[in-house]
């Protein structure tokens, strides 16, 4: 297995306290120095746009009883600077950067291929940024960077036609990095028809507003522009790794008719999802990127491990079930506004939690050999010193008897 590790950076209250901006940041940059330097070979951060806290204001609230605020990186690419200086072997990961807003997707590729020039300039320089992007998780982020309905049709279209913006940002984005010069007549146009929509009412619903039952309705581009290609245009596109933060199999298809793109999942992903994405990704993962690599793919998951000393291996496995439930119940009621002890129970079931054997048991019976494991060890735990001895827990205690099963 290969060992990754992913930080929320969530400012969100845990036992009533709720740290300040500029502490939530010194935990990341502590954390991120000692997986750096226990051998991690990936950071994953949260990427995440406006407050979650002022959302709740809105007349459409997304998330309206969240405390606090969901995450305060929203630059990967000025914090990835920051971790490359402070570390020597760590590369960084966007979990996941959203490409549909700020600027769009030409400001995005613009952006980081900004970054890759000056990231690459030292010629010694081989570590890599893994830019996972998206369409954002949480609308209310979109809406105000003017990704909203243009017309009738698309009103009536958008949850379905949400899916459909992002495959043409995808297009217009990976277009830009590989360096074409294009215009907006050189992206395909967004057609819907009845395969888009989960019913016939939801159909019927976006013909009526076209003015009648036609088979199909185009939409108009979301991005119109002349030619153009992006500067700079001359950086090392090796230290650029792409993964596509969707589980849409069109969307992973057509971003490597055009790029190798990778895919990003989350920890709730079934398992037969997970194999069926490995699947269609070795059919059709872009020739310039090799074969595909089951690590192309990494899985997300909680950890809540206990390895604190003085305690027996039953009391280390109570607290940490303990430690999981709480965790686990603050975040599903933060959520929706009500604890729901089901859908602990499927999170916990989706996580690792336990003393050192339990954990490895449990990763053994749960992954492949050969998978990437993305470790969230900071879930609603702002204990930097406790984040990290679990850090250090889970190297020195779980992958140990991890390789020893092999």
């Amino acid at each position: 297995m290969r060992y990754d590790i992913f930080f929320s950076i969530s400012q969100t209250p845990v036992d009533g306290v709720t740290p300040s901006e500029a502490r939530m940041l010194e935990n990341f940059f502590e954390q991120v120095v000692v997986a750096d330097e226990l051998g991690f070979d990936t950071a994953w951060v949260a990427c995440a746009h406006l407050s979650t806290q002022v959302q709740k204001l809105h007349a459409r609230p997304v998330v309206p009883h969240w405390q606090g605020e969901i995450g305060l990186n929203t630059d990967i690419l000025q914090l990835a600077h920051k971790v490359f200086a402070r570390t020597s072997r760590i590369e960084v990961g966007s979990a996941v950067e959203n490409i549909v807003q700020g600027g769009g997707p030409v400001a995005a590729a613009e952006r980081l291929a900004t970054f890759a020039s000056l990231h690459g300039l030292d010629e010694r320089e081989t570590r890599r940024l893994h830019f996972g992007f998206s369409a954002g998780r949480f609308e209310f982020m979109n809406r105000a960077y003017g990704i909203v309905p243009r017309s009738a049709v698309e009103e009536a279209a958008w949850p379905a036609l949400r899916g459909q913006v992002f495959a043409e940002a995808c297009t217009v984005f990976l277009k830009a990095l590989a360096g074409h010069t294009f215009s907006s007549d050189d992206v395909p146009p967004t057609v819907l028809t009845r395969a888009n929509f989960r019913s016939d009412g939801d159909w019927e619903r976006v013909q009526a507003a076209a003015g009648g039952s036609p088979s199909a309705v185009e939409v108009p581009h979301r991005w119109a522009f002349e030619p153009l290609r992006i500067v700079p245009a001359e950086w090392r596109r090796e230290l650029i790794q792409l993964v596509a933060g969707s589980h849409d199999p069109r969307v992973q298809a057509l971003c490597n008719q055009l790029l190798p793109v990778q895919v990003f999942n989350l920890s709730i992903t079934r398992p037969d999802v997970i194999e069926a994405t490995h699947r269609r990704m070795a059919a059709c993962y872009h020739p310039d990127g090799g074969p595909w690599e089951r690590h192309y793919m990494p899985r997300t998951s909680f950890v809540f491990l206990n390895e604190q000393p003085g305690l027996s291996p039953s009391e280390r496995s109570a607290r940490a079930h303990l430690e999981a439930r709480a965790a686990l119940g603050a975040y599903w009621t933060a959520l929706e506004g009500t604890l729901d002890p089901a859908k602990v129970e499927r999170a916990a079931s989706n996580a690792l939690i336990g003393n050192a054997d339990e954990v490895a048991a449990q990763a053994r019976e749960r992954f492949h050999p050969a998978d990437r494991l993305m470790l969230w060890f900071d879930f609603f735990n702002h204990d930097s010193a406790r984040v990290c001895d679990n850090m250090r827990a889970f190297v020195d205690h779980v992958i140990p008897r991890l390789e020893d099963a092999r």
